[in-house]
């Protein structure tokens, strides 16, 4: 916990930082508020019904525009949205993250076109920062970085899906670990800081009967196989996201980082 703190904190006196760390932790996990219970409550219901929102909308891509960004992200049929709890082999909800922030699918591993920025750095062996992705047909074909760039490119190539995405992640720009302006170095949290997309593994809930495919049935409905999943984040206060459906129409999802749909 103090090689932890001394991260995060590195300009506080050494005998503040843990306890500048922890006090953050209660913050954005929500604990600091008058009623805890109702606060997790309430914003469950919130991530729930915004899932919801959107598995009705099935939509069938996304247009993600932001400085940098000019990213199309097509989403297989029977895509479901997931957020906030789940439940367990015993029927008892329960939140497997706290804090959780983020409602996610995956996307169509083929169908992926344009560039995305990073606006935040990814920290795995070394720092990644100031990076960009290019893709074609789904796959990565250009990585740029101010540092760590030999490492991203390692990255991409771990295994066959390690250079396509898994994950589509939206998170509100006002969200508590974004107000916080910290890097955690810990992916569970910083994800909940922002929109992201990971590289690599899809999860199998997320698309209809997911669970029950073999890896060569997921592939074919778009599902991406690999060994790893890495998350980074692409959000900020500038991010815009519309929704297409399946007839053309284009609908806001995010505006200037935030949620532009009632629910």
């Amino acid at each position: 916990v103090d090689s932890w703190a001394d991260k995060i904190y590195p300009d506080l006196p050494p005998d503040k930082r843990k306890t500048k760390m922890w006090d953050t932790i209660f913050d954005i996990c929500r604990v600091k508020q008058k009623d805890p219970v109702s606060a997790w409550q309430d914003h469950i219901y919130q991530l729930t019904a915004r899932s919801n929102y959107l598995n009705h909308k099935q939509y069938n891509s996304l247009k993600l525009k932001a400085p940098g960004t000019d990213l199309m992200i097509f989403l297989p049929k029977g895509h479901i949205w997931k957020g906030g709890s789940t439940t367990n082999q015993n029927g008892i909800d329960f939140s497997p993250n706290l804090p959780t922030e983020e409602i996610f699918t995956l996307p169509h591993k083929d169908k992926i076109e344009g560039f995305v920025a990073a606006t935040k750095p990814l920290p795995v062996e070394v720092v990644i920062e100031d990076f960009s992705l290019t893709f074609s047909k789904g796959r990565v074909v250009k990585a740029t970085a101010k540092k760590g760039e030999n490492m991203l490119n390692k990255l991409l190539e771990i295994d066959e899906g390690s250079s396509r995405l898994g994950e589509i992640a939206l998170v509100p720009h006002s969200s508590p670990i974004s107000r916080s302006g910290i890097l955690f170095y810990n992916g569970l949290i910083d994800e909940n800081g922002s929109c992201h997309i990971a590289l690599g593994r899809a999860y199998r809930p997320c698309l209809e009967n997911g669970e029950k495919m073999s890896d060569e049935e997921f592939m074919a409905a778009g599902g991406n196989v690999s060994l790893s999943h890495i998350d980074f984040m692409i959000g900020s206060g500038e991010m815009n996201i519309d929704g297409i459906t399946e007839d053309g129409t284009t609908e806001p999802i995010m505006r200037n980082g935030e949620w532009a749909f009632d629910v």
